[in-house]
């Protein structure tokens, strides 16, 4: 369990000064628990001992054994594709590191069904379609294409939604015009994206409500958001997956599509109609592209069958 998670325990019985220290561990995590147990005895305004009753009444030995896994969670939190290099290196044949990683995802997969309860998804799913004013998406370098894809579920269902792409001063401008009516969706997973908290922070200033895709870690964003979805990441690869986000990602849309009104199915009607009538995909009627309606699935010709064709 994450030290975030034990503070926030509900079966606590904390004395004010306990309480104290707690919330001062939780304002600025985990940055507020890497110094001495002194200074955070001065900082929170109680004494060194107290300090390290709380710690072991949190399950820990001491402060040392406090502090050092919590230096691990932040390390974790940290770390680089450079840095798990060495550490997840695969031997053996290229086929066993192909069968290892897919196992690992599907590890990955069967940990995020755990990590985030039913309940949230329908919340999340609420907050989306109900929201007033805009929804709008944001990620970091590779999580934003998740943000995008959801962004393509949800212009379906609603009107107002927008994917932000990868953030520029431009991006940002966007933030004078929102405001309570308005939703930001986050996907921030670690090497957490200043651009992104920053981004998040300013819109949170502006009562902008927030649903956030993160990592077991959390995203510093996690202090903001009003929903949080947790996916684990670590698979065997120096990089950490984003299939149990993207599995998380479409489990909302599912969601989402189970509740549909009236509105939101014509408006799927609509666009479809548009799509046909522009022959958006394979399936339309495209008259004069060369393209035949078949009761069943068309087979492509070959090149023999397609010179005959034209001596026909």
């Amino acid at each position: 369990m994450a030290i975030r998670d034990v503070l926030m325990r509900g079966d606590l019985a904390l004395t004010p000064s306990e309480e104290k220290i707690v919330r001062l561990l939780l304002t600025d995590y985990p940055t507020s628990g890497l110094g001495t147990a002194s200074s955070l005895a001065r900082r929170a305004g109680v004494s060194d001992p107290t300090v390290v009753r709380l710690v072991v009444k949190l399950g820990y030995e001491g402060f040392p054994d406090f502090q050092a896994k919590l230096l691990a969670e932040v390390e974790a939190r940290l770390h680089s594709p450079l840095l798990m290099m060495e550490t997840k290196r695969q031997s053996g044949s290229s086929d066993s590191a192909v069968l290892a990683y897919l196992d690992s995802v599907t590890t990955a997969l069967q940990k995020a069904t755990a990590a985030t309860p039913v309940q949230t998804y329908e919340r999340a799913a609420r907050l989306l379609m109900e929201a007033k004013g805009e929804i709008l998406l944001v990620g970091g370098r590779f999580s934003r294409h998740i943000a995008g894809m959801l962004a393509g579920y949800l212009v379906q269902f609603r009107t107002g939604v927008r994917d932000l792409g990868v953030l520029s001063p431009q991006s940002f401008d966007t933030l004078a015009d929102l405001g309570r009516r308005d939703v930001l969706v986050v996907f921030d997973y670690r090497r957490y994206q200043f651009d992104v908290m920053a981004y998040a922070r300013q819109a949170a200033a502006l009562d902008v409500r927030i649903l956030l895709f993160t990592d077991q870690w959390l995203s510093p964003i996690s202090d903001l958001a009003e929903v949080t979805i947790v996916s684990p990441l670590e698979v065997a690869s120096p990089y950490d997956t984003l299939a149990p986000a993207i599995a998380q990602m479409e489990a909302l849309t599912a969601q989402i599509v189970s509740t549909l009104g009236g509105d939101a199915r014509a408006r799927i009607e609509r666009i479809e109609k548009v799509r046909h009538a522009n022959a958006v995909t394979l399936d339309s009627d495209a008259e004069g592209s060369g393209m035949r309606k078949t009761s069943g699935p068309r087979k492509i010709p070959g090149p023999k069958a397609a010179k005959q064709d034209e001596k026909a």
